[in-house]
């Protein structure tokens, strides 16, 4: 598949540091990641996982936040930046969690564990591999950011027509058209702003994201648009039995907060809910340094924790002492309750 070439910034926040080192995941099914490390080693790591239409670029503010005293590991999704197109998995949530999969067990050190982070469609992949044996064990904790498990272009607010199922069709129609985003051009930025950021993103934030968003192969965007207008992960939430915190911001028009809100309901083990005033879909770009106090804060309660001692707390919430005893000796994960706080941060 021939790629349309980067219009990536070269320098400030927005930049993309250069990686330790890189390397290439092989998947489930044949297919090559580009991944990345930054960070020293042995630093508490961290997983990033990229949403639709974009890269491993998309996280360069939050690196920039975390990478002094984390072991940061970046990906691009399959058909997206430097991972070539598709293998026999084709486009699919399963495949999705595949990736996460070998992510997880390719870059992390043996017993090691990360919290993992995914942004919009790489919220979704977290959700779609809540089942996967890599993720209980290798991942610490979990943050879910500007996504949602179902329903998403029903819900979705691009469109301001208030009849819901014009309003819908014409999202549909849009969102999963595989007709050509154009040069990177003021009006284009401006258009790209209105769907995907709140209004008062700064100028160089919507450059950064128009280069990104611009750079994505129009044949992957749209089919992965197709299987997120499917989307249908609710029973998969409900099975995501880490510690997960949610965030949304409160003008996103792609995952609304009502999304997040739903999320944080339904995780068996919520530890968190954040809005963030005036921000939209690309809130961990608008906003890295509050996203970044949320991974840091994670990683502060729960990124040494073993799998055993996640159990032994997990059943200390839901059954007391007997079941927490019994959690010391278990070889494997017990869900607990829900531990959901919702909190308002300002944009900063």
């Amino acid at each position: 598949m021939r790629r349309r070439p980067a219009r990536l910034l070269a320098s400030g926040p927005y930049a993309p540091p250069t990686a330790a080192s890189e390397l290439s995941v092989v998947s489930a099914d044949g297919s090559r990641l580009h991944a990345e490390l930054h960070g020293p080693e042995g630093a508490p790591a961290v997983v990033l996982v990229h949403g639709w239409t974009c890269s491993t670029a998309f996280w360069a503010p939050v690196l920039r936040e975390l990478a002094a005293d984390h072991r940061v590991v970046l990906y691009d999704q399959r058909g997206h930046g430097r991972s070539p197109a598709v293998g026999p998995g084709g486009y699919s949530t399963h495949a999705l969690a595949d990736d996460l999969a070998a992510v997880l067990e390719q870059t992390l050190a043996p017993g090691e564990r990360a919290v993992v982070v995914g942004h919009s469609m790489g919220g979704m992949t977290l959700m779609a591999a809540a089942d996967r044996p890599q993720l209980r064990e290798r991942a610490a904790a979990a943050l879910l950011c500007n996504t949602g498990a179902s329903r998403l272009i029903d819900r979705g607010r691009v469109v301001p027509l208030r009849g819901e199922r014009l309003r819908t069709r014409v999202q549909r129609a849009l969102l999963c058209s595989s007709a050509p985003l154009g040069p990177i051009t003021p009006l284009s930025r401006r258009l790209l702003k209105y769907v995907t950021m709140g209004p008062a993103a700064a100028p160089a934030v919507v450059a950064a994201c128009a280069g990104i968003v611009h750079a994505c192969p129009r044949a992957v965007r749209a089919a992965w648009a197709r299987v997120i207008g499917e989307l249908d992960l609710e029973a998969e939430v409900g099975r995501l039995a880490l510690p997960t915190a949610v965030l949304a911001g409160t003008a996103d028009r792609l995952t609304p907060p009502e999304h997040a809100r739903a999320l944080a309901a339904r995780l068996p083990r919520c530890v968190g809910l954040t809005e963030l005033d005036g921000l939209g879909h690309m809130a961990p770009v608008e906003d890295p340094a509050t996203v970044s106090r949320v991974i840091r804060d994670l990683v502060a309660t729960y990124g040494r924790e073993t799998p055993r001692q996640d159990a032994r707390q997990a059943a200390e919430r839901s059954g007391g002492a007997e079941w927490a005893e019994r959690a010391t000796h278990a070889e494997r994960d017990t869900t607990g309750g829900t531990e959901t706080e919702t909190t308002k941060e300002p944009t900063t």
